[in-house]
């Protein structure tokens, strides 16, 4: 699977068919008082490769697809050390498009026109008090990445095909909730909701083009705060 025109082309066709749950669908009035937010699912380059234990790594530039994911920095007041896609709070009078643009320049220094955004995938409601909004943005090559220190302790060029393994995704029951926390594995590792719940709807809705839902699945205990 190469970042390419046609994989470009299959995103935007079934993006496109996707009938999108926002937030008033998925919480009714409840959802006015929640926080905004978006985050950029950014198809780009695997370059040199992901950077991670278990995956492979390439002297020579490879143009398979992947998608951008970074661990925050052990800095932060707030989910310190964990996965997640660039993105953030959207401030007065931005669109979740805009916020998810600014926010990849900003994080990882990767500046998109708006005609780079292909579409958009469910919002998620976190336990943290956001509404998140995955935007889905063609980075192309994505050669020159550098990582705000303030924000991002690592950079990763995670390759589609991972999430599309046949462990994929792993549902684990815990006694805080009634519903299944969902994980996706890459490599020798794992990322959890909310990312996770992002990154297994990118693979259903916009790879594969199924109406495949993930409002329901359950964020672990560590992330509730």
């Amino acid at each position: 699977m190469n970042c390419d025109d046609a994989l470009k082309a299959l995103l935007l066709h079934n993006l496109r068919a996707h009938a999108v749950h926002d937030a008033v669908h998925l919480r009714g009035a409840a959802a006015h008082g929640l926080r905004r937010a978006a985050v950029a699912v950014a198809v780009i380059d695997e370059g040199h490769g992901a950077d991670l234990e278990g995956l492979p790594s390439h002297v020579n530039w490879s143009t398979r697809a992947a998608l951008l994911l970074t661990r925050r920095s052990e800095a932060l007041n707030n989910h310190a050390g964990q996965w997640a896609l660039t993105g953030g709070r959207c401030d007065p009078g931005e669109t979740a498009e805009e916020t998810a643009l600014r926010e990849l320049h900003e994080e990882v220094g990767l500046h998109l026109p708006a005609s780079a955004v292909l579409g958009r995938l469910d919002d998620f409601v976190t336990r943290s008090g956001f509404v998140m909004t995955p935007i889905v943005v063609w980075g192309g090559a994505g050669r020159q990445l550098v990582a705000d220190a303030r924000e991002v302790a690592s950079i990763h060029r995670i390759p589609v095909p991972e999430f599309m393994r046949a462990d994929a995704p792993v549902l684990e029951d815990i006694p805080e909730s009634d519903r299944p926390v969902l994980r996706m594995p890459v490599g020798d590792s794992w990322i959890a909701a909310p990312t996770a719940a992002v990154l297994y709807q990118f693979r259903e809705v916009a790879v594969h083009g199924r109406a495949t839902r993930v409002a329901d699945y359950e964020q672990p205990v560590f992330a509730w705060r």
